[in-house]
């Protein structure tokens, strides 16, 4: 039927709201996949709250951020509002001091509406959250209050030119000077670069290997602080992504997160949490492209029937949904057990980030197979979670490391 492809094209310009709408979770309709099964009510409060703010705040304007590359400096103010800017902080320094359970719970949601932006805010986060955890009491009440409203913004700097996966061969250097160290070097791909306030940066204080690494936080307008050109990204365009360099910029001993020597342990604690809540943010996205792809599958016919009706089509829907459960349940449990202190917590997070990255990509990309050439058009909201969830599988540590992690904790066994 020809003369339905324009208007069906024009209807799904809509998708992106349609699809955080249904992600609502109408019980009877997608209850397999329902996100709040198992879930306390203050724990169901938040994740409606959250997907609310995803509905009405994000995913009007999804399309709209990553085509013109905006950063939604204002709308993530008002997420911050609902408690959003400092999740897991303390509160007595403006954090919502929730657990990780209940934090994957809103990012999960918060990614049904735009995937880039929430997973800048997860990255915000992380950072506030190290912060407040290896900070002093001074540091605390001076950087988190503002960052926990987000009139502020983070940016993790760890990942260099030349040091990716081996994140411990770092080379950007902190020469201590009395009271000041005087900072050289640079750092690759992060995340808000150029716009964002506050810098926490892992750098060389001592010798070579993880023990000479410490924690500076660095504020923007520091002399000597730039950045290189803004990158041009196949998805996350609502974050601006640059290089940031460090030439001779002074930075107080009183910037020090925790003691000299400590930035790697402490970089490696915030990347627990961040890989649940990378994870967390590709079940957002999964969970959007089935009801797309259910949506879809409904309304399109071929050959005089819907497609819903193609048994192949059914087959592959159910693999999705599974898929999503299953990355769902992996992701809470690791959260669960990083909440806990457990022992076994680090690499129940690289099994949850592996996993869910994973498996959620090829969620959203067999959504996007469904639409057939509709999913290859930027009207179609699915392409736009396929392009923002591709770098799930390689930052926080890539997946290959995560392969790693799990593999030398099975054979110190």
């Amino acid at each position: 039927n020809r003369g339905a492809a324009p208007a069906m094209a024009v209807a799904w310009r809509a998708a992106p709201r349609l699809a955080a709408r249904l992600a609502l979770g109408r019980r009877g309709i997608a209850s397999c996949i329902d996100p709040s099964v198992g879930l306390t009510e203050d724990q169901k409060e938040f994740q409606k709250v959250a997907l609310d703010f995803a509905t009405k705040e994000m995913a009007p304007y999804m399309a709209e951020w990553d085509e013109k590359e905006i950063f939604p400096v204002e709308t993530m103010r008002k997420a911050a509002q609902l408690g959003f800017g400092g999740i897991y902080v303390k509160p007595d320094v403006g954090g919502s001091g929730l657990s990780r359970l209940d934090t994957s719970i809103i990012f999960e949601a918060l990614s049904t509406g735009c995937t880039s932006t929430t997973a800048y805010m997860s990255i915000h986060n992380m950072c506030a959250w190290m912060i407040d955890t290896f900070g002093n009491e001074e540091q605390r009440r001076r950087f988190c209050p503002s960052l926990c409203s987000m009139e502020k913004f983070a940016s993790y700097c760890l990942t260099e030119p030349g040091s990716g996966s081996d994140a411990a061969s770092l080379l950007t250097s902190a020469q201590r000077k009395g009271d000041t160290y005087v900072l050289n070097g640079s750092k690759a791909f992060i995340s808000g670069g150029g716009d964002t306030d506050v810098y926490v940066v892992m750098c060389r204080t001592g010798g070579p290997g993880p023990k000479g690494i410490s924690c500076l936080v660095l504020e923007k307008g520091t002399p000597g602080l730039s950045f290189g050109k803004k990158e041009r990204k196949v998805g996350w365009n609502s974050q601006p992504t640059r290089a940031v360099i460090f030439e001779d910029c002074v930075v107080p001993v009183g910037n020090r997160l925790g003691a000299e020597g400590q930035g790697f342990s402490i970089a490696m604690q915030g990347l627990n949490g961040g890989r649940i809540n990378i994870a967390s943010c590709s079940l957002g996205a999964a969970h959007a492209s089935v009801l797309l792809a259910r949506e879809h599958l409904t309304v399109r016919k071929q050959f005089g029937e819907p497609l819903a009706n193609n048994q192949y089509l059914q087959f592959g829907l159910a693999e999705m949904a599974t898929r999503l459960v299953a990355a769902r349940l992996m992701v809470r449990n690791a959260a669960w057990a990083l909440q806990e202190g457990r022992e076994d917590a680090a690499v129940l997070c690289s099994m949850a980030k592996l996993f869910a990255t994973d498996e959620c990509f090829l969620i959203c990309n067999q959504a996007l197979q469904m639409h057939g050439g509709y999913g290859y058009l930027k009207d179609y909201a699915v392409q736009q979670f396929v392009r923002d969830i591709r770098v799930h599988q390689i930052l926080e540590g890539t997946n290959e490391v995560m392969r790693m992690i799990v593999a030398r904790n099975l054979l110190q066994g």
